[in-house]
């Protein structure tokens, strides 16, 4: 795209200002692809993205709903089987945290978030085998005259949860560790300023993460009760940082990112 154009672009009043700072880089599942200059521009496709704009608003409040379900589910069973989901580690960690330090990549939420990348990887590496007997499954209950469209909302509810953990389990760690990044050399106040919003803003990502990370996986969960114990780990994992997330930016929630949250 040439530099006209861009500039032409940028002057169309149907864009949202500054959209792209604060959002998951998912387009394919965003409601706000017609009102980002960022998707503009990259996009390739003539078409209009506004045609997606509802479905996507209606999946993401569908699988938040599935979130609070979990949520509570894991702290039932986190309350039978005794389970501390306000410690982040599964041994001891220091009472006292900095909430500013040198190094992220050495934060306790950073480690945990790369931690929590290593989890996801192991579990899918090591329940491979589950995907291939459900896929058996559900063909053999097509073959004998099941309902088609059951079969393929099974499917894609399986497929939409995989692919949500995959798309954050990464993300979360980058959103955490720009969060917690900081350039000590800073000292302007308007400096520290714009530092603080973006520190803020990125944890309320990493927490939109998190939170669509934990419905995924309790939707794994209804699909494989089998599996409930190995997955009810990754799900104490999870939500012990987002929990701690919570902790250390106890304004990120309410942080108002352009465009997604001013309605």
């Amino acid at each position: 795209m040439k530099n006209k154009d861009i500039f032409e672009l940028a002057g169309g009043r149907r864009f949202i200002s500054g959209i792209y700072n604060y959002c998951d880089r998912w387009c394919e599942r965003c409601s706000f692809t017609s009102r980002c200059l960022t998707y503009a521009i990259d996009s390739e496709d003539s078409n209009d993205p506004s045609s997606r704009d509802l479905n996507n608003k209606i999946f993401w409040e569908k699988l938040h709903a599935i979130f609070r379900q979990t949520t509570e589910m894991l702290n039932e069973l986190a309350s039978e089987r005794g389970i501390d989901l306000t410690s982040l580690d599964k041994e001891s960690l220091s009472e006292s945290v900095s909430h500013q330090i040198d190094e992220a990549d050495n934060h306790e939420l950073v480690r945990a978030s790369r931690q929590y990348i290593q989890t996801a990887d192991e579990w899918f590496e090591s329940e491979y085998p589950l995907f291939e007997q459900k896929e058996d499954e559900l063909n053999s209950l097509l073959e004998i005259g099941i309902d088609e469209t059951r079969f393929h909302s099974k499917a894609r509810s399986i497929r939409d949860a995989v692919e949500i953990i995959r798309w954050y389990q990464h993300q979360i760690y980058v959103k955490l560790k720009r969060a917690l990044a900081r350039d000590d050399s800073i000292n302007e106040e308007l400096e520290d300023v714009i530092f603080e919003r973006d520190s803020i803003g990125s944890a309320k990502v990493a927490l939109i993460g998190i939170d669509r990370s934990i419905g995924a996986w309790g939707k794994l969960q209804e699909h494989f009760p089998e599996r409930t114990d190995s997955i009810l780990d990754t799900l104490v994992h999870v939500d012990r940082l987002r929990r701690r997330v919570e902790q250390l930016f106890p304004q990120a929630r309410n942080f108002k990112r352009p465009g997604f949250d001013d309605v």
